[in-house]
């Protein structure tokens, strides 16, 4: 019973790994913001540059 509790203390004092979770869902939060922006505005800036070639072609 001694040594659970010595864990439980462990896993309290140790913050690490609960800095490491939480830099993890920063990172896949910005992942997903920066891979929504792309997908919303992606077709918009080819059809801007089509259009731009076609411009400069014809």
């Amino acid at each position: 019973m001694l040594k659970i509790a010595i864990f439980a203390s462990a896993l309290r004092s140790n913050k690490e790994g609960a800095t490491a979770i939480e830099y993890g869902l920063i990172a896949a939060l910005v992942a997903v913001a920066i891979i929504g922006a792309i997908t919303l505005l992606g077709t918009d800036i080819g059809n801007t540059f089509n259009n731009v070639g076609n411009s400069l072609a014809g």
